[in-house]
């Protein structure tokens, strides 16, 4: 008889952890490895069922769900949305990405603050999964195999396309590195970490479509504004504001560079 998905899942993982190190040492691929060794699992789905609880609980000073906030699709519309994100949004005059979106749907829908919602975002390693790290697992999961249609009609859409390319280039902070310092070359990796060229449109597509992801060395989901802030992070800049301009503009400039791939997200990452 087959072993219940978790329990193989649990079982995998703890191969994993006690190969790792010896592995290591000679396979510079051994998340690829990794990967293969999950198969189908993924820890993110136990990520995704949180997700969806949460997306339907009242909460915040108002005791209310997130079941009518819009996400580019219609109220209460998340199968497909993160395809289509970061878009336009009417009624908040701006760009916005999907926790950017969520920020602004517990402030107006929940009563949260704003500064409680932009306070911690990010879980550390070892501790629970944020509201944001956990609802945007859910939410991208309901998008798999959907392709890639970040809009671009809009003259703010294009603007934020427009001002991703520029910063995607610019180079800043003590050792004069750009985003395209470690993104514009192909066959290229630091330590155990492949680099995808997103100028390349084949590397660009697998790189986007499968965020958020589940990080194997963090034992947590990542979204994708986590990755351009730890970018901008390993890059010795300044912090990379959550909800930025800066950081949308990033993220619709690699959603842009990866039109039309099916979204496979919450992927595994290292």
């Amino acid at each position: 008889m087959a072993r219940p998905p978790l329990i193989r899942l649990m079982a995998t993982m703890m191969v994993l952890l006690g190969a790792a190190p010896a592995i290591a040492q000679d396979d510079a691929n051994i998340f690829a490895q990794y990967r293969e060794m999950f198969g189908d699992d993924n820890p993110a789905e136990l990520v995704e069922m949180e997700g969806e609880a949460l997306w339907k609980t009242p909460r915040g000073p108002k005791q209310a769900s997130l079941e009518r906030c819009d996400l580019g699709l219609g109220p209460g519309v998340v199968k497909g949305a993160y395809a289509q994100l970061p878009r336009y949004f009417k009624d908040a005059k701006r760009v916005m990405d999907l926790e950017t979106r969520l920020v602004w749907c517990m402030e107006k829908q929940q009563g949260f603050t704003q500064a409680e919602l932009l306070a911690k975002p990010f879980s550390e390693q070892g501790q629970p999964q944020t509201v944001f790290e956990t609802l945007s697992a859910w939410i991208a999961g309901a998008s798999r195999g959907v392709p890639v249609a970040v809009p671009q009609k809009h003259p703010a859409e294009k603007a934020a396309h427009a001002l991703g390319v520029q910063l995607f280039n610019y180079r800043a902070g003590p050792y004069d590195f750009s985003c395209a310092t470690c993104h514009s070359q192909s066959n290229k990796r630091i330590r155990l970490q492949a680099l995808p060229n997103l100028l390349d449109p084949a590397s660009a597509k697998a790189a986007y479509s499968t965020w958020p992801g589940y990080r194997i060395s963090q034992g947590a989901v990542r979204t994708m504004q986590w990755r351009v802030t730890d970018c901008a992070r390993q890059q010795r800049l300044p912090e990379l504001q959550f909800t930025s301009d800066a950081a949308i503009a990033l993220i619709t400039f690699m959603g842009v560079q990866a039109q039309g791939e099916p979204m496979a997200a919450p992927g595994l990452k290292r």
